[in-house]
C-alpha cells in the first residue's frame, strides 16, 4: 500500500469539515473583536455615513452578543438625511448578518437544544426568504437565530442577502425618520 494514499483521521475530517470549521470559527472571531474593541467602534460615530456602515455592519456581525447598532442609525438620522441613513444600514447590516449565516453553516451540530431555535429553524424550511424579511425587519433579538438556521438548513446566501437587505433597509429607513423627527418634536418643546 502507498503510504503517501493513507489520510489520517484528521486529514478526512478536515476535508469533510474544514470549510464548516472556518465558518464558525470566523463568525466566532467577529463576534469576540466586536466585543471587546466596542470602544472604539463607537469613535467611527463621527465619519458621518461611512460610520453608519461599519458601526451596523460590525455591530449586526456579532452572534448572540447583542450591540446596539439600531440607536446609530437612529441617532445618525436626527444629524444626517436620514432616508440615506436608512439605506445605508440596509446595506451593512446584511452583510454583518453573514457571520451568523456563517456560524449556521459552520455549526450544523453544534446548535440543536431550545423550542425557539427549533421553530424558527422549521420557518426557515417552509418559508425562508419571508421569514428572513420579517425578522430583520422588526427590531427583535431573534435574527441572529435565523441567520443561523439559514446557514443550517443550506438556505442559499444571495437570497438570505436579498431578504435582509429588504427587510433591514425598510427597517433602517423607519427608525432613521423617527431619530429625524425626534429632533423636530424635541426642539418645539425647548422653544
Amino acid at each position: 500500500m502507498d503510504v503517501g494514499a493513507r489520510s489520517s483521521p484528521l486529514g478526512s475530517w478536515w476535508q469533510r469539515h474544514g470549510g464548516q470549521a472556518l465558518a464558525l470559527t470566523s463568525a466566532l472571531g467577529i463576534t469576540v473583536a466586536v466585543v471587546v474593541f466596542r470602544e472604539q467602534l463607537v469613535a467611527l460615530r463621527g465619519l458621518g455615513y461611512a460610520g453608519v456602515f461599519l458601526i451596523v455592519g460590525l455591530g449586526n456581525a456579532t452572534v448572540i452578543f447583542p450591540v446596539p447598532s439600531l440607536a446609530v442609525v437612529f441617532a445618525a438620522g436626527s444629524v444626517l438625511n436620514p432616508l440615506l441613513v436608512g439605506l445605508v444600514s440596509g446595506v451593512g447590516e446584511p452583510l454583518g448578518e453573514l457571520t451568523g449565516y456563517l456560524a449556521g453553516y459552520g455549526g450544523r451540530a453544534a446548535i440543536r437544544d431550545g423550542a425557539r431555535f427549533q421553530r424558527i429553524k422549521l420557518w426557515m424550511e417552509r418559508r425562508g426568504f419571508l421569514t428572513l424579511f420579517v425578522l430583520s425587519a422588526i427590531p427583535n433579538p431573534v435574527f441572529d437565530l435565523a441567520g443561523i438556521a439559514a446557514g443550517m438548513v443550506g438556505f442559499p446566501v444571495a437570497k438570505f442577502l436579498l431578504a435582509c437587505w429588504l427587510g433591514k433597509t425598510l427597517k433602517g429607513v423607519v427608525v432613521a425618520y423617527l431619530g429625524s423627527l425626534s429632533v423636530d418634536l424635541i426642539g418645539s418643546w425647548l422653544r
